[in-house]
């Protein structure tokens, strides 16, 4: 609960002080006026900056189609309600009713009666522990009438009949956008600690932020590229992204990283890491302290990785079966040619994991045994429970954006990086609105949070048929994905599996990754990680963070499987690793990166440093 008891330690404003209005009262009203006239200002450079692509056609919006489909999804759920006078009054009466009982409640407290606030309205939200959210009456009512209007918005959602699953889905997403986007903790009049703030600086707080705007839409070239760390801290290859290596192979759609030995003796069978491609390979490689890449490498495996190229036009074509045999065909030549080893351990990360499930069920089509392991971090390969991504997945909006793939040759990745940061967008959006634009602060170094927005683009072929076969129609766990010309199947898939889902995941939700389980044709070994997508993979042991679940096969309901499953603190890592071992534990002397190969540059290479 966010609500703080007053000074006399009794709830209400019994204890309230007239002072402590005295930061909301404006002093120098004249420099208030001048800075509220630079914003504007500054205000109107980040509306040229928005029109000058516009203008000279070198982009075109598409923001209208999003917001079409949430006014198609919402008025769905409108229509539901005033269709039928009494529900219409129902509805009404509920929210207005609630509304009276604030008021009320707020006169009762302000005369110095104690009154207890309801239940519904007790929750720990980080957007509102200022202490005057709770004791200064006027922003009190504007805390409660929020949580009381956006409960109300998600039950007509909810108890609206009717409507298909998907549509539900839909609306129930972009209520929850708008609540955030509405929240009063987003604007300067509502929020007070932002009102103190505006007060005490005269403005320059909004001067500095609306800088910061302009600046952020004219990096991203008309779009807000929105700030969320200070990425001139940051540089690949210096002070991230530091694992020594060499690039030994190179292909159209892939570089194949090979990184140096630490040890006196290295497993004999190499790992191959298929990284995603929506996003870069060094989330496993942020630095020393918490790369899995170097944590590997000390263990003695024999680490390659593929780095993902960032595609422009040229890479229009380039669909799964390009990626399946350019890129993870290729870099399991390269390993062989590199090591003398036919044999490898692979691990798929994200979309990567589905790739890599997906070219596991071709090469089992195939013959092709060389993975004789595979390891899937927050992989899905079942899309039943894909969580909220799904809301961007139907016929009409893949249309839609097959139409403007068509025109450039890919998608950019800001728009998949948009999408991502719209699942938390009460983490993830609003609280860097907020700090940047409107407290006018720059955000601190955060090595994660430059990986974020360091985003790649999509070949066009490539994320069609990702969302077509993955998200829309769900063919790879039912054996109808067709690759190179062949319908392939994870029920051939016999190697073993350590299929690693994480608790809090919104992208790959835990459920979802232990219902992929059952696709496969082996033994799976699913393990359940703390934390979230990325948190829960980049654990290194010697930080002693969250702790990681173990239990029987993945088989039945997943809240049966939790409920019997042996909790360890700490990082999964090493218990990967034994794994790994008790599949092969031979080992060899430490192999130079290339071996017989010349090595084309050092790690991490050119790919991963181009810019989308």
């Amino acid at each position: 609960m966010t609500a703080e008891r007053n000074a006399e330690g009794k709830d209400g404003y019994a204890g309230f002080d007239p002072k402590s209005v005295e930061p909301y009262i404006v002093k120098d009203p004249e420099s208030l006026a001048v800075n509220l006239a630079r914003a504007m200002e500054q205000l109107g450079k980040a509306a040229s900056a928005w029109l000058a692509p516009r203008e000279s056609g070198q982009k075109s919006d598409t923001f209208a189609e999003p917001v079409t489909d949430m006014v198609k999804t919402l008025s769905k759920v409108s229509e539901y309600w005033l269709s039928d006078p009494r529900r219409t009054l129902e509805a009404q009466t509920h929210l207005m009713g609630s509304f009276f009982e604030i008021w009320s409640r707020t006169l009762h407290r302000m005369s110095g009666e104690e009154t207890a606030e309801p239940a519904a309205l007790q929750r720990n939200d980080k957007r509102f522990t200022d202490e005057d959210w709770v004791k200064n009456p006027f922003f009190d009512f504007i805390r409660q009438a929020y949580f009381v209007t956006s409960d109300w918005a998600e039950r007509m959602v909810e108890d609206a009949e009717g409507l298909d699953d998907h549509t539900k889905h839909k609306a129930a997403f972009y209520v929850r956008q708008v609540s955030s986007a509405l929240s009063p903790t987003n604007f300067v009049t509502t929020n007070p600690q932002l009102y103190r703030e505006t007060v005490a600086s005269s403005g320059a707080n909004l001067v500095k932020g609306m800088q910061m705007f302009a600046e952020d839409i004219a990096a991203g070239r008309g779009d807000l590229k929105l700030r969320q760390t200070d990425t001139s801290k940051f540089a690949i290859g210096e002070n991230i992204a530091m694992t020594p290596g060499k690039v030994i192979a190179q292909s159209d759609v892939c570089q194949v990283l090979q990184y140096e030995a630490t040890t006196e003796t290295v497993l004999k069978r190499p790992l191959l890491i298929c990284p995603p491609w929506i996003n870069k390979f060094y989330v496993l490689d942020l630095n020393p302290q918490k790369s899995f890449i170097k944590w590997a490498v000390d263990q003695g495996h024999t680490v390659f990785v593929i780095s993902w190229v960032n595609p422009d036009e040229r890479h229009a074509t380039k669909d799964w079966e390009a990626y399946a045999r350019e890129g993870i065909g290729f870099a399991l030549d390269i390993v062989e040619q590199a090591t003398g080893e036919r044999e490898v351990n692979a691990i798929g990360y994200c979309v990567g994991g589905t790739l890599l499930a997906a070219t596991l069920a071709l090469h089992a089509a195939e013959g092709d045994d060389r993975i004789r392991s595979a390891t899937l971090f927050t992989t899905q390969v079942d899309f039943t429970h894909a969580g909220d991504l799904k809301v961007f997945v139907d016929e009409d909006q893949i249309s839609q954006i097959e139409q403007n793939m068509s025109v450039t040759g890919y998608l950019d990745g800001s728009k998949m990086a948009t999408a991502f940061n719209m699942l938390r967008a009460s983490e993830l959006i609003w609280p860097y609105f907020v700090n940047n634009y409107l407290k006018g602060q720059e955000p601190l170094p955060f090595d994660l949070l430059y990986w974020n927005s360091d985003s790649t683009r999509m070949p066009a072929a490539n994320h069609s048929f990702y969302l077509r076969n993955c998200y829309l129609d769900n063919k790879l766990s039912k054996g109808e994905m067709v690759l190179a010309g062949k319908q392939v199947s994870l029920g051939d898939v016999k190697i073993p599996i350590y299929n690693l889902a994480t608790k809090e995941d919104h992208i790959a939700p835990p459920r979802s990754v232990f219902l992929g389980s059952a696709s496969f044709g082996g033994k799976v070994t699913y393990v359940l990680s703390g934390s979230g997508h990325i948190a829960g993979v980049v654990n290194p042991p010697d930080k002693g963070k969250y702790q990681f679940w173990t239990g029987g096969a993945p088989t039945g309901d997943f809240d049966d499987w939790f409920k019997a499953a042996k909790e360890t603190p700490g990082s999964w890592w090493p218990h990967w690793h034994q794994w790994i071992e008790k599949l092969d534990k031979r080992r060899v002397a430490p192999r130079k990166p290339g071996g017989p190969l010349n090595s084309l540059e050092e790690a991490p290479g050119s790919y991963v440093r181009a810019r989308a």
